[in-house]
């Protein structure tokens, strides 16, 4: 151990300068050791799960208001790319607007409203939506139809069934989104 220099008092009173390097030595020997009771380290780890549960629940929240922001944002945007896609027949519309009265040839008009319209339908499909068949002369189902009136059979074989369709039905990606609207004979 390397000999350390001594203070006045050390060096007037030498069994003083034995005593506190003695006392020295002990508080070297001995680090304190803090213990703690079983009480406090439960208290200690009930603490822990407590901050735990606090950082869990606040993280939990802040994952609920993301995912309902989230939600919002899809509802609100849901439609923006069918939007995008029915911009372009927006744009025919708009073209033929400006040039039907310079049409002479009715002809070249109706192509050119069928050509919309097939584009329109493209469009759709792409989109999942599909147009029911006919269901005239078929059982009336109210799963895919909507009676708007019943009118007497003219032929016993037609009696419920449809007998005429007033508005197509739709379906988009296999669920019905319009009931076909039909009379049906009785």
């Amino acid at each position: 151990m390397p000999k350390k220099k001594l203070n006045k008092k050390q060096e007037e009173f030498p069994e003083m300068k034995e005593t506190q390097e003695g006392a020295e030595e002990q508080v070297l020997e001995q680090e304190p050791v803090i213990e703690l009771s079983r009480e406090e380290q439960l208290e200690k780890e009930v603490a822990e799960l407590k901050d735990k549960q606090m950082r869990l629940f606040a993280e939990f929240e802040n994952f609920k208001k993301r995912t309902a922001k989230e939600r919002i944002d899809l509802f609100r945007n849901a439609g923006l790319e069918f939007f995008e896609a029915m911009l372009p027949i927006l744009d025919d519309f708009d073209r033929a607007a400006k040039h039907r009265e310079q049409v002479v040839d009715s002809e070249d008009l109706k192509k050119g409203f069928d050509l919309i319209q097939s584009k329109l339908i493209g469009i759709l499909e792409q989109k999942g939506l599909k147009s029911m068949e006919s269901s005239i002369g078929k059982d009336f189902d109210t799963d895919f139809h909507e009676a708007i009136t019943q009118i007497p059979a003219p032929s016993e074989e037609l009696k419920g069934k449809v007998i005429d369709e007033t508005e197509k039905g739709y379906l988009l990606n296999d669920k019905v989104i319009r009931y076909a609207k039909v009379v049906v004979g009785q």
